[in-house]
């Protein structure tokens, strides 16, 4: 086949894969051993893919975008009138090997839409990860999308070729996915998550009595949700998050703003894109509740059903909870710590330490690196002055916001991005 028939695919085929940002690697870990080529440390990798085609560390492309699925949603639903691609096998193999030698990429991000059936599509996606680790002696990351409804014999194979899996949910909940992708069952989607999981602690428990069992699946498997498509509150996204990283031991979920390029009287209209603000919101909430000690219904619940987007939510959470501030940095606990706003896990911890050699005050604690533009509503320390006063939520929240810096507040108004 011809240089710009593959060029072609790979434009197609790249441009198609941009709607799932479910490809980080972190986690994962594979030495490169008898003179293979690449190696996968524990360290993150960047993972974006320009507009001009040049793959930036990680080669994030669909083995096709043909599927037998219409889901209102995807750009690559059967009913809509796009130019089609698939890549053979080889071809895949072929460019990440050429990428990788070239110092494009550092590992692979492989998805596909649906053809034939599930298995089928499953199938050939192992190949290429096979086909790599086997032939080409390739030990740089590979991430696998499982598609749903696999076999579980599929989905084991899947997991010693490839760092991590993932199945995308896709929307929040059972009734939007009936909603937008009637085709789909979410019972398709729990199937291989779980065999994922199970295979995960098999593998492991293993390996404990044998040490040459093969490692299943090192960076673990994620998924990604759609937000905005249906009319979920941020409290649904967050139940319907938690319940995964609880029930499948997730090691991510993903939150992607829908993006409106598909007239469907089901969808919101075109000019209704996500917030990109709204997206990060989530992600913060979601960081509080895996690694703050936070439950989901604390920061949002019934009377409360939407994340502020003019504050973080931690610092929301404080300022509907008043009563329990001040807090006495001298004496809090580890978990009461982490809820004061301004103060990351990093700081606790140097809190934590720091306080045992003495009591802490206000040049103490902005030398260990707390906000204390925000933390100074809410603490007590070794010194008299004590900043919040009696002043209410909403004076409290005023004052904080506008003290806020000018990109904080360029951020708010959909000024500046996120990433900047």
């Amino acid at each position: 086949m011809s240089f710009d028939r593959i060029r072609e695919k790979l434009s197609i085929l790249a441009d198609a894969a941009k709607y799932d940002v479910s490809c980080a690697s972190s986690g994962g870990k594979r030495s490169n051993t008898n003179k293979g080529l690449g190696n996968n440390t524990g360290m993150g990798i960047c993972h974006s893919y320009t507009e001009d085609g040049r793959c930036v560390s990680l080669l994030k492309i669909l083995l096709t975008n043909h599927c037998i699925y219409d889901c209102a949603y995807c750009i690559t639903r059967k009913s809509n009138d796009i130019k089609r691609a698939a890549f053979k096998i080889q071809e895949v193999v072929d460019l990440t090997i050429n990428f990788y030698r070239r110092n494009y990429i550092e590992g692979l991000f492989l998805s596909s839409g649906i053809f034939k059936n599930a298995d089928y599509t499953m199938e050939r996606l192992i190949q290429v990860a096979k086909k790599l680790r086997l032939e080409e002696n390739f030990n740089g990351y590979i991430h696998l999308k499982s598609i749903p409804g696999a076999s579980d014999e599929l989905m084991r194979q899947a997991g010693l070729y490839a760092d991590r899996l993932s199945v995308n949910i896709e929307i929040p909940t059972i009734s939007g996915l009936k909603l937008l992708a009637p085709d789909k069952k979410h019972e398709d989607f729990v199937k291989p998550m779980t065999k994922v999981k199970n295979e995960i602690i098999q593998y492991k428990e293993e390996k404990k009595i044998i040490k040459s069992t093969p490692r299943y699946a090192p960076a673990g498997q994620s998924t990604q949700m759609i937000i905005g498509a249906t009319g979920e509150s941020d409290w649904d996204i967050m139940r319907s998050a938690n319940y995964y990283y609880k029930k499948f031991n997730m090691r991510r979920v993903y939150y992607s703003g829908y993006v409106p390029v598909l007239t469907d009287n089901r969808l919101p209209s075109l000019g209704t894109a996500v917030p990109m603000l709204r997206e990060n919101r989530l992600y913060q909430t979601d960081w509080l509740i895996r690694f703050y000690g936070f439950s989901v219904n604390e920061i949002l619940n019934d009377t409360h059903k939407n994340l502020d987007v003019d504050i973080d939510p931690k610092l929301s959470w404080a300022l509907r909870n008043l009563n329990l501030f001040p807090v006495d940095i001298n004496k809090a606990d580890k978990t009461m710590l982490a809820r004061i706003p301004g103060i990351g896990m990093q700081s606790v911890y140097k809190i934590l330490q720091a306080r045992k050699f003495r009591k802490l005050n206000w040049s103490h604690l902005k030398a260990i690196g707390i906000a204390l533009n925000r933390a100074q509503f809410f603490i007590v320390c070794d010194s008299k002055d004590f900043y919040k006063k009696e002043l209410s939520a909403i004076s409290l929240k005023e004052k904080i916001v506008k003290n806020s810096s000018s990109k904080y507040k360029k951020l708010i108004n959909g000024q500046l991005s996120l990433f900047s």
